[in-house]
């Protein structure tokens, strides 16, 4: 597992994932030590595939490092960030976005073994009011479940 691991719940409620990716991010300095503080926020992020087949991700806020100098260029948290990914999963992603349906949206952003930045990406489609509604079902049936588990172990 590794440091540092922030998932985007909202996306695995609100879209049935189908396939995900593994993608590294075009970072300045004060970016990748705010993002190591923990203060990004990825839940109302989207991937979408630019003219010239390039992957950026729109509404994804890294908040300013409080620690930057002031020779840093001008600081926006919800600029357009630029994905590392293979022509083939590029060519992938907005095939389906375009033909089927799909939406690209991020589901963690973590530091690797490398000291890298990763965010995964999924390839998701929305989920309708009652695929909602089954999937807390779902969620409270198992939450149950442990919990009878974790009784009957006491005993």
């Amino acid at each position: 597992m590794p440091n540092l691991y922030i998932k985007n719940k909202k996306a695995r409620f609100n879209y049935t994932i189908f396939d995900t990716f593994e993608a590294g991010i075009v970072l300045n300095g004060p970016e990748v030590k705010s993002i190591r503080l923990g203060k990004v926020d990825i839940t109302d992020g989207y991937i979408y595939i630019t003219r010239n087949m390039e992957a950026e991700i729109l509404n994804c806020t890294i908040q300013n490092y409080s620690h930057a100098t002031l020779t840093t260029e001008k600081f926006e948290p919800k600029r357009p960030r630029k994905h590392l990914l293979h022509r083939k999963e590029i060519e992938k992603i907005a095939g389906k976005i375009k033909t089927g349906g799909f939406t690209a949206v991020p589901l963690a952003i973590y530091i690797n073994k490398k000291q890298k930045v990763k965010m995964e990406i999924g390839l998701a489609k929305g989920k309708k009011t009652h695929d909602k509604r089954q999937s807390i079902k779902e969620k409270d049936i198992s939450r149950q479940e442990k919990q009878i588990q974790k009784n009957t172990k006491e005993v």
